[in-house]
């Protein structure tokens, strides 16, 4: 599946929205019939346009009281040296994100704690020793403002009518 058609996009919009519809609701949704609609979704299974289904959870009402973005720095940026670092991130479970960027900063990671101290023990005793780590810099979440998964679908839509 290379191209997708406005159903395909539509499919994929609606299920950003509300992964927990049921595939009747769905194929409504987009009108279509729900047989055709299962094998769509499916074959953007398949194709790798969706990725999985997750719950949405409040951090907050689970005692993760500390949202942390740090930037890092690197001493290396060869790849296997980046590589190593991606798969340190993996493996720490404070870390939620790990995105690696260009410019001064080489990756910035979302960090979920319970506490600041908690956050505190993760930075000096396994972010900041190590390997390859230079600087770190953190900034704390006082609040958060938007919080939207995957893509604007509008957005799409709209360039996609104006190229045809």
């Amino acid at each position: 599946m290379t191209r997708l058609d406005p159903i395909d996009r539509k499919i994929l919009a609606e299920l950003q929205a509300d992964g927990r519809m049921t595939n009747v609701e769905l194929a409504k949704r987009v009108g279509i019939s729900a047989p055709p609609c299962l094998r769509r979704v499916r074959s953007l299974e398949e194709a790798g346009y969706i990725k999985g289904y997750h719950a949405e959870v409040d951090a907050r009402a689970l005692g993760f009281e500390v949202q942390v973005f740090a930037m890092v720095g690197l001493v290396s940026q060869a790849e296997a040296d980046l590589s190593a670092f991606e798969n340190r991130c993996r493996a720490w479970p404070l870390v939620r994100e790990c995105h690696m960027l260009n410019g001064e900063v080489d990756f910035v990671l979302k960090c979920a704690a319970p506490d600041l101290s908690s956050f505190q023990q993760f930075l000096t005793g396994d972010l900041l020793t190590s390997p390859n780590v230079a600087s770190v810099k953190t900034s704390l979440v006082i609040r958060g403002a938007k919080d939207d998964p995957g893509v604007p679908f509008d957005v799409l839509e709209d360039r996609l009518s104006t190229s045809a």
